[in-house]
C-alpha cells in the first residue's frame, strides 16, 4: 500500500480536506479523494473525518492508498497505426478521439484495448489498466506515443522523460495572430482551484512547466505553431497557450465558448517523437504528418 503524510499550512487553514488533497497531487480527482475519506483511508491526527472536514493549521493528514482493484481489460480488434515496433518498444500514431487507457466511462475502445490485441508482451509496471503506457496524450489530441513492451524498456523510457532527454514536438492551430516568431513559456502548472477538471498556471502546489514555440504561419484570426515540450505536464500546451492569450482552436476545455473551426476537439497533433532505444542505445526519431481534419482547416484559413 502507498502511504502519504502532510502537515496543514496556515495558508490552507479552513479549506475542505478533499480540496487540499487534490491540490497536493494533481492526478487525484476530488471524487477519488472523497471515496478514500468515506472508506477511512484518510485520517487527520490519527482519526477518520468526514469529507466536508475543514482543516486547521498543523493538522497531520495521513493517506493510505489501497491496492487498486484489478479490472479485466479486454483485448479488442481495433485498427491502430504502428509506426515502429521491435521486441522492446512500439510507437503508434493515435487518432483524435481515442482514449489512451481504460477509465470510468471508457472501459473499451481505448489504445490499451487495441494494443493488447496487437501484442501480448506489454510492460506490467503500470498494472492491467495501463500496461506499457509510459506517457499519455489527451483523447482529442492525435499523434505519436511510445509504449514499452517489457519492464526494462519501461523504466528506461520513464527515466528519459524525467531527465528531459526525449524530443516531443507538436503542431497546433491557435486563436489570434502571434506577433513574434519564437517564444518560451516558463510557467508552473497545477490544478485549477475553481474547476478541478482543469489545470492552470499557478505558483501554489504546482510543477515546473516549459514550452518552446515557433510560429509557422499566421492568418486573419489564427496562427499555426510548433510547440516543443521541455516538460510534460497534464494539458501543458493547452494551458500554456491559453496563458499567453492564444488558446487552441477547437479546445472545449480551454478555448473560447464559441465554435471556432470545424474540428472535433483541439487542433493539436504530436508530430515528432524522439528517444534513445532502451536496449541498443540508438537515437530514434519518428514523424507523422498532421491529420486530415487539421490539414483541411489550414487550407481553409489560407483561403481567407
Amino acid at each position: 500500500m502507498e502511504q502519504h503524510e502532510w502537515n496543514v499550512t496556515a495558508e490552507e487553514h479552513g479549506e475542505r480536506i478533499d480540496k487540499v488533497l487534490t491540490v497536493y497531487e494533481t492526478e487525484w480527482s476530488r471524487t477519488q479523494v472523497q471515496q478514500w475519506i468515506n472508506h477511512e483511508h484518510i485520517k487527520v491526527n490519527g482519526k477518520p473525518v468526514k469529507r466536508n472536514y475543514k482543516v486547521s493549521t498543523n493538522d497531520h493528514i495521513t493517506l493510505t492508498i489501497p491496492e487498486p482493484e484489478e479490472l479485466e481489460v479486454v483485448a479488442e480488434n481495433i485498427p491502430i497505426e504502428v509506426v515502429y515496433e521491435d521486441e522492446d518498444v512500439i510507437v503508434v500514431n493515435k487518432p483524435r478521439g481515442m482514449v489512451v487507457h481504460p477509465a470510468p466511462g471508457h472501459r473499451s475502445g481505448t489504445l490499451v484495448n487495441a494494443l493488447m490485441y496487437h501484442c501480448q508482451d506489454l510492460s506490467g509496471i503500470n498494472g492491467v489498466i495501463r500496461p506499457g503506457i509510459v506517457h499519455r496524450i489527451d483523447k482529442d489530441t492525435s499523434g505519436l506515443l511510445m509504449v514499452a513492451k517489457n519492464d526494462h524498456a519501461h523504466e528506461s523510457l520513464v527515466n528519459q522523460l524525467k531527465k528531459k532527454t526525449t524530443k516531443r514536438i507538436y503542431k497546433a492551430i491557435v486563436h489570434g495572430v502571434i506577433p513574434h516568431h519564437h517564444g518560451t513559456i516558463d510557467a508552473p502548472i497545477g490544478r485549477d482551484y475553481t474547476d478541478r477538471q482543469k489545470m492552470t498556471v499557478t505558483e501554489k502546489n504546482s510543477k515546473d512547466a516549459v514550452t518552446h514555440f515557433t510560429v509557422l504561419e499566421t492568418f486573419k484570426n489564427f496562427s499555426y505553431v510548433q510547440c516543443e515540450l521541455e516538460t510534460g505536464r497534464t494539458h501543458q500546451i493547452r494551458v500554456h497557450m491559453k496563458y499567453i492569450g492564444y488558446p487552441l482552436a477547437g479546445d472545449p476545455k480551454y478555448g473560447p465558448k464559441r465554435k471556432s473551426l470545424q474540428i472535433n476537439g483541439q487542433a493539436l497533433h504530436a508530430e515528432i517523437l524522439g528517444f534513445t532505444h532502451p536496449r541498443t542505445g540508438e537515437d530514434l526519431l519518428f514523424e507523422v504528418p498532421i491529420p486530415a481534419d487539421m490539414s483541411q482547416q489550414l487550407t481553409f484559413l489560407r483561403s481567407q
